[in-house]
């Protein structure tokens, strides 16, 4: 007997285009999940991963998606919905590139940006889906978080402050909606080798110090790769996970250990 992997529909993923969105929506179709890919402003980029999946036999629709605009939100779930039927999974990968600095000397207007897209995108989202998921039966949120959650990384805190609101949103969702089938779960994310962690030392956030001491603190003394976040998201968005709900799996080589 063929194992079902996944309910019947699709996995919606926020912020698709991005290194490590993109990274889920390949490991998921890889796995035999049909997509919805999300994207902002890439639409070229978009295109060409749909073309790629299209590959493994999967069928993917493409939706422009602003996390700050709720009316956009609404339209990208509808427009999922119509093209597969059902929603699956929401997997949260969307949020910019941010500014390594410290707390201290961190501009407001910045910290308002980084809550607005991380927070209130994240939060519109879930307000969006729980009524399909609700109607459907269950459904799950698959979140990707911060390994900063577990040993907070100095100069860090416009990625990891709004991530840990969203930690509190994934435990609320998973202990108010489970009744309905509905689970939501964290992939906790440590230092990936791809993205935006070459944006960052390209734009010298970086430097050899901070790579030397990040290491020191890695049990498993390398940085990660996007695809492994990927079998973790495909993991939580999978039958094989229906049990797992409010839970964090930290994809991070153990940092924070």
């Amino acid at each position: 007997m063929v194992e079902q992997l996944f309910p019947a529909g699709a996995a919606m993923i926020m912020g698709g285009t991005g290194g490590l969105g993109a990274a889920s929506a390949r490991e998921l179709a890889r796995a035999g999940s049909d997509i919805a890919l999300c994207y902002r402003s890439k639409r070229d980029v978009a295109e060409k991963l749909a073309e790629e999946f299209r590959g493994f036999g999967r069928k993917v629709s493409l939706h422009a998606a602003d996390a700050t605009d709720p009316a956009s939100l609404e339209a990208a779930r509808d427009g999922a919905i119509a093209a597969h039927s059902r929603i699956h999974t929401m997997v949260w990968a969307a949020g910019p590139l941010v500014d390594q600095v410290h707390l201290s000397e961190t501009p407001l207007e910045k910290w308002k940006r980084a809550i607005d897209v991380e927070v209130h995108g994240f939060f519109a989202a879930t307000q969006a889906l729980i009524p399909h998921f609700r109607s459907a039966g269950g459904g799950s949120f698959v979140h990707l978080g911060s390994a900063g959650d577990l040993h907070w990384p100095e100069r860090d805190g416009l990625s990891v402050a709004p991530k840990a609101a969203n930690e509190s949103l994934v435990r609320g969702i998973a202990k108010e909606e489970g009744r309905y089938g509905i689970r939501a779960n964290t992939v906790l994310v440590g230092v990936i080798d791809a993205g935006m962690f070459h944006d960052l030392l390209a734009n010298g956030s970086f430097d050899e110090t901070w790579v030397a001491e990040v290491q020191k603190a890695l049990p498993l003394k390398r940085w990660g790769k996007s695809e492994e976040i990927g079998h973790a998201v495909t993991f939580l968005a999978s039958n094989r996970a229906a049990y797992t709900t409010g839970q964090q799996l930290a994809v991070a080589g153990g940092y924070g250990v």
